[in-house]
């Protein structure tokens, strides 16, 4: 997807303290950025994930599911957002826990603005490139469904490092037969040299299956 092909990027607020909803919505959106509020991590739970560039700015305090909490749901659901913290009651123990389980930054309120554009900025850009990552993968794994099973066993033998004629051995086919399914993976999968198929196998976790 190319710079100009992907969605506005968004920042979703989590507070249940309605003037610093309003007050932070105004700040992103001041810099061009798109913004969605919530007053609660249940309402945020309830509510369809945006298909864009995405940062959370989260509350650690919040009635029923606390932000830490809410940190850990996310985890466990498989949703990889990025998360910036803010606090009015911040500790080190709660810092640490945070920025362990992967938040971009934990901020103290009152904050500077500048301080949480900075944050949310960072946030974005490590969603833009796990998201690049996750569709370069998708695109790879329809390629290699393209091929056929034949030529699926082939390509997890080439890049085990296998020469064509051990290859030939070990399937039972000729080894002129090995070079053909050969050039048909390279086409398939649009691998300019062994290197390069190397790193495709890698990608989806292909890996030689012990007899």
């Amino acid at each position: 997807m190319s710079a100009s092909d992907e969605p506005q990027p968004i920042v979703l607020v989590i507070d249940d303290d309605l003037a610093v909803r309003e007050g932070l919505s105004m700040l992103f959106r001041s810099v061009g950025l798109q913004v969605k509020a919530f007053a609660s991590a249940a309402e945020f739970l309830q509510s369809k994930l945006p298909d864009a560039p995405s940062c959370i700015v989260l509350d650690v305090r919040l009635p029923g599911l606390s932000g830490l909490d809410f940190q850990k749901e996310l985890a466990r659901a498989d949703i990889h957002i990025p998360i910036v913290f803010m606090t009015g009651h911040g500790d080190i123990p709660m810092t640490v826990r945070a920025m362990k389980a992967g938040a971009v930054e934990f901020l103290s309120k009152p904050f500077r603005d500048q301080d949480m554009l900075d944050a949310v900025q960072t946030g974005l850009e490590q969603n833009r490139d796990r998201r690049r990552r996750t569709s370069d993968t998708a695109k790879l794994k329809a390629s290699y469904d393209s091929l056929t099973a034949r030529e699926q066993e082939i390509m997890i033998l080439v890049t085990a490092g296998l020469m064509n004629k051990q290859i030939a051995g070990e399937v039972g086919i000729s080894e002129v037969t090995v070079k053909l399914h050969r050039g048909n993976v390279m086409r398939k999968m649009g691998a300019k040299s062994l290197a390069d198929l190397v790193r495709m196998a890698d990608a989806l976790g292909l890996s030689r299956r012990e007899s």
